[in-house]
C-alpha cells in the first residue's frame, strides 16, 4: 500500500531542502576534520601529495581505487583495449566463433600475467568441477564447488595453493584470490546449469570460453552461465537505436565521476579518518554520521565505476552484463541491499530464491537467508568481522519479514486500510528511516572496522539521544520520502496504458 500515494509538492520541496542542508552541514564538519588533522602521524601513510593544482594532500587509503585508476590504470586499459580490438576483428570475420576468441585471448592474457602455475591451478579447478557436472547432481555440484572455494579461502589450503604461483608483484595476491574465486563461482554456475540441461551436456570448451572471458575473469561481475552462453553464441549481432551513443555517454560519465572522486579525496579524508580512533572520538555526532554514510556511498561509487568500466567492454561485445549495484542512498530495505549485483544475482538464482520460493513463509525465508549468508561468508573469507556482518545482515533481512507479517494482521492492517495512502506512506517512512541506519551500521563495520561501527552506534543511539538521534532520523526520513517519490513516478511510467473502451464501453471483438 502507498506506492502510488502522492505527497504535496511543497512537502517534497521541504524534504529536499532539509536533506541538502544536512549533507552540506555534515560535509563541512568532515572538511574541517580533514583540514585540521592533515599532518597527523596516523595520516602519514594514507594521506599523500595529490594533484599539484590543488596544493592539498589526497586520501589514498583505498588500495583498490588507487590500483584501478592510478597505479595500474595503464596495464588494465592495455589488456581491455586489446580484448576489444581482437573481439571486434573476429566478430566481423567469424561471428560464429567469437566466444572462442573471447576464451583464447582471455586465457593467453591470464597466462602472461600470472604464469603457467596459476593457469594450471585454475584449469585443475575447472577439470574437477566439470567432472562433477557430468553427474548432473545439484547437491554434489554445490558440495564440490563450495569445497573448492573453501580451499582458497581457508588455511592451510589457501597458503599452499598460493605458494604454487611463482613470481612477485604488487597485484599478485589480489589477482590470485580474485581470479580463483570468481573462476570457481563461474564453474559452479556451469555445473548447476548443466544439471538443468535435459539432453546431453555442455562441453568442456563451453566452460573454458565462459570462464576465461577476460573482462570478468579477475574482478567480476559474475554472469551466470546460461545468460553468457546464450549471448556469446548469438550470431544475430545488431545494435539498438542510439546504443553506441549510450555506451559512449556512459564511458564519459564514468570518466567524469572518477575525476570528481579524485578531487573529492583532496578535501574530505573519509577513508583515513575512521582508521584513527583517537581522532574519531573527538568528532561531533554529525561528523560521525556523515563519515558512516559517505563511506557506504563511496563504496557504491567504487563498485559502480569498476563494474561500469568492465560492463562497457562487455556491452561492446554484445553482452548484457549485470548492472552496477543500487545506490546506497536509494536503499531502505535489506532485501535490496547489495554491493555486487553479479554475486547477488548468482546467490538469488541458485540459493535464495531456490530455497525461499516466494519469500512469504517465515521458516523457509530463515533457511534461505542462513544458507545464502553462509555461502557469502565463505566467499568473503571466514573471519570474525565477516561472521558479525553476515549475522546482522541475515537478521535484518528476516526481521523485515517478521515486522511485515506482524503488521499485516488486525488491528494494524485495519488501521492502515482506514487511513489515507499518503499517511500510510509517511508512517512507513519512519520505519524505513530507522531501517536505513541499521543497513548503514551493519555494513560500515565491514568497510571500516568494528570499533568505528560500535562508536557510531553508541553516539547515534545512546549518547546523542535525543537531539542527534532524532535530527539524523529526520534527515533520513526526508531522504526516504524523496526516494519513495522517485519510485512512485517510475512505477507510473512503467504502468501499461489502459485499453480504451469502444462501442458503448465494451471492447471491440475481432
Amino acid at each position: 500500500m502507498g506506492i502510488k500515494a502522492a505527497l504535496p509538492r511543497y512537502e517534497l520541496y521541504l524534504y529536499r531542502a532539509v536533506l541538502v542542508g544536512a549533507l552540506i552541514w555534515a560535509g563541512s564538519w568532515i572538511f574541517d576534520a580533514s583540514s585540521e588533522n592533515v599532518d597527523r602521524k596516523s595520516f602519514k601513510e594514507s594521506v599523500r601529495p595529490g594533484w599539484h593544482y590543488f596544493g592539498r594532500k589526497m586520501d589514498v587509503a583505498d588500495f583498490e581505487w588507487i590500483m584501478w585508476f592510478t597505479t595500474f590504470r595503464n596495464h588494465i586499459l592495455f589488456a581491455l583495449v586489446g580484448h576489444v580490438i581482437f573481439a571486434k576483428i573476429f566478430t566481423v570475420i567469424a561471428p560464429k566463433h567469437r566466444s572462442l576468441i573471447f576464451g583464447v585471448y582471455g586465457g593467453l592474457a591470464v597466462l602472461v600475467t600470472m604464469g603457467w602455475t596459476f593457469m594450471a591451478l585454475v584449469l585443475s579447478h575447472c577439470i574437477i568441477l566439470y567432472s562433477i557436472a557430468l553427474v548432473k547432481s545439484k547437491w554434489l555440484s554445490f558440495a564440490a564447488g563450495l569445497a573448492t572455494l573453501a580451499s582458497i579461502k581457508m588455511e592451510p589450503y589457501n597458503s599452499w595453493q598460493e605458494s604454487l604461483v611463482t613470481g612477485s608483484f604488487d597485484l599478485q595476491d589480489i589477482l590470485f584470490y580474485g581470479g580463483c574465486g570468481f573462476s570457481i563461482m563461474r564453474c559452479m554456475s556451469f555445473c548447476l546449469e548443466n544439471c538443468e540441461k535435459k539432453e546431453g551436456n555442455y562441453t568442456f570448451s563451453d566452460l573454458l570460453r565462459y570462464n576465461f572471458y577476460l573482462p570478468f575473469f579477475f574482478f567480476g561481475p559474475i554472469m551466470t552461465f546460461d545468460r553468457f552462453h546464450a549471448q556469446a553464441n548469438n550470431t544475430q549481432l545488431t545494435r539498438k537505436e542510439r546504443e553506441m551513443w549510450n555506451i559512449t555517454t556512459k564511458a564519459l560519465l564514468h570518466l567524469g565521476v572518477i575525476l570528481v572522486v579524485d578531487v573529492f579525496f583532496h578535501y574530505l579524508y573519509i577513508l583515513t579518518i575512521p582508521s584513527d580512533m583517537k581522532l574519531v572520538t573527538k568528532l561531533s555526532d554529525w561528523c560521525l554520521a556523515g563519515l558512516a554514510y559517505s563511506n557506504l556511498v563511496y563504496d557504491w561509487v567504487k563498485a559502480a565505476m569498476m563494474f561500469g568500466v568492465i560492463n562497457t567492454v562487455a556491452t561492446l561485445d554484445h553482452l548484457d552484463p549485470p548492472q552496477p549495484p543500487k545506490c546506497i542512498t536509494m536503499l531502505y530495505v535489506f532485501a535490496e541491499t547489495h554491493f555486487d549485483r553479479g554475486i547477488n544475482d548468482w546467490l538469488c538464482k541458485y540459493v535464495y530464491d531456490y530455497i525461499g520460493g516466494d519469500h512469504d513463509k517465515i521458516f523457509k525465508e530463515l533457511l534461505a537467508t542462513i544458507c545464502t549468508f553462509a555461502i557469502t561468508t565463505l566467499w568473503l573469507g571466514p573471519c570474525q568481522l565477516v561472521y558479525i556482518w553476515s549475522f546482522f545482515n541475515c537478521f535484518g533481512l528476516n526481521f523485515e519479514l517478521w515486522v511485515a507479517k506482524f503488521f499485516s494482521f488486525p488491528p494494524f492492517s485495519t488501521i492502515e486500510n482506514a487511513m489515507g495512502e499518503a499517511m500510510s506512506r509517511r508512517i512507513r517512512g519512519i520505519f524505513n528511516a530507522a531501517n536505513f541506519w541499521a543497513i548503514v551500521l551493519y555494513n560500515v563495520l565491514a568497510l571500516n572496522s568494528l570499533e568505528f561501527a560500535k562508536l557510531v552506534a553508541r553516539r547515534m543511539i545512546f549518547k546523542g539521544f535525543p537531539l542527534s538521534t532524532l535530527s539524523v532520523l529526520l534527515v533520513t526520513y526526508c531522504g526516504v520520502q524523496l526516494v519513495k517519490e522517485r519510485e512512485r513516478e517510475q512505477a507510473l511510467l512503467e504502468e501499461p496504458e489502459p485499453v480504451k473502451p469502444v462501442d458503448g464501453g465494451k471492447e471491440k471483438a475481432e
